[in-house]
């Protein structure tokens, strides 16, 4: 078993995919404090800047002098606290839905929901870039999952009517894509779902607290209802600067998912005190709505001066604005070399995105300024020119 595992890790080397920790002596920001140094960082999923917001760790800090640091169990069997209680409350509320579960972790939420509702004999139909949990949730299931060409609506709409009249359905995609930056076209997914009997079910990781007049994700952006999206997961920790996830629903659902949802009945609860930091942070959803304009302006004058410089960007309107690179060991090298830099973006490979589709993952927040992103964009420009200037001359 060593000797196979000591070539499965060489084989990873040679193909440019091995992947290495850096260790963060710092709290999430603009600027960190990487391996001992100093970097202005384009990686974190912290959309608003809310990580490091001090309302959150005086909620936290309060917290945890009244409730402690650990959860103590899982929620079905002490663990459920008061702060656990009110901010599933808060967040049905602020969704639209009637009823809300916390999870301990997006990945968490996405295999509890799906493998909790499908069945053998179900069918599941999945976009082809869908987040691994989604689709690691299927394969749990045993339900038939079928996965269509990504976004692709009339894709989505033969397989639907080849259905079998017999078993649940469930279309599950993202709202928002993590390595990619598009959106799901879930007004017209909701359609399909209605007219051949299937629930729709949408991962707004990367959409929550960032998106719609009241940051309340994809959905509201959309003008969604229930009736057309009846089951929405969205995690903390990303804009919201927290930890953890929910489903939110209908109290069917809910309560469903409480009795059958594996990874919720054995896991042990969230610290309350965690809890407590996402309350604040929903509170700063409504009083700093100045955060998410921030961001929407730093996306269009990113994007505006990238395509000046003619950086390859995809078409992404969101946060996560992806460099195409396409060979792993280039995007490896333009990452290194934009971290010797100074500057830190991580580069993406298979398999977390597809084959030949290698990527700078470059992601922009409300925590930056101006003058960070014209650094990111003058450095990006002058490390392309020395590594991979084929980037450059093949759009000028």
């Amino acid at each position: 078993m060593e000797l196979h595992l000591q070539q499965r890790l060489a084989e990873r080397r040679e193909q440019s995919l091995y992947r290495h920790r850096r260790e963060l002596g710092s709290a999430q920001g603009a600027r960190i404090q990487l391996n001992g140094h100093t970097v202005l960082q384009f990686c974190s999923n912290d959309y608003l800047g809310h990580a490091g917001h001090p309302k959150l760790i005086e909620a936290m800090q309060a917290a945890a002098k009244d409730f402690g640091v650990g959860g103590g169990a899982s929620h079905l069997i002490c663990g459920h606290s008061s702060l656990h209680h009110e901010l599933e409350q808060r967040l049905a509320e602020f969704t639209g839905r009637e009823r809300a579960l916390l999870f301990s972790t997006g990945y968490m939420a996405n295999l509890g929901l799906i493998a909790g509702l499908m069945q053998r004999g179900d069918h599941l139909l999945e976009d082809r870039l869908n987040h691994a949990s989604l689709l690691d949730g299927g394969l749990l299931s045993g339900a038939k999952m079928q996965r269509f060409q990504h976004s692709d609506t009339a894709d989505l709409e033969r397989r639907l009517k080849k259905l079998p009249h017999t078993g649940q359905r469930l279309i599950a995609v993202d709202a928002v894509y993590s390595m990619d930056g598009d959106l799901a076209p879930l007004a017209e997914m909701a359609d399909l779902a209605r007219g051949h009997n299937a629930w729709l079910m949408a991962d707004d990781a990367h959409g929550f607290g960032v998106l719609g007049e009241r940051g309340a994700g994809t959905a509201e952006m959309l003008g969604l209802d229930t009736r057309q999206l009846p089951v929405l997961m969205a995690t903390l920790g990303k804009a919201l600067g927290s930890f953890g996830a929910f489903i939110a629903g209908s109290a069917t659902l809910i309560e469903s998912l409480i009795q059958f949802a594996r990874p919720y009945i054995y896991t042990t609860a969230m610290p309350p005190a965690v809890a407590a930091a996402t309350l604040a942070s929903l509170d700063l959803l409504h009083s700093e709505g100045w955060r998410r304009q921030r961001l929407a302006e730093h996306i269009g004058f990113f994007r505006a001066e990238a395509k000046r410089l003619g950086l390859p960007l995809m078409a992404s309107q969101t946060a996560i604005q992806p460099l195409m690179v396409n060979d792993d060991a280039l995007a490896l090298a333009l990452s290194r070399e934009l971290e010797a830099r100074g500057v830190l973006v991580s580069a993406i490979r298979p398999p977390t995105v597809p084959l030949g589709t290698a990527r700078l993952r470059i992601t922009l927040s409300a925590a930056h300024s101006r003058e960070d992103i014209e650094q990111l964009l003058t450095t990006l420009e002058s490390a392309c020119w020395d590594v991979a200037p084929q980037l450059l001359e093949f759009h000028s």
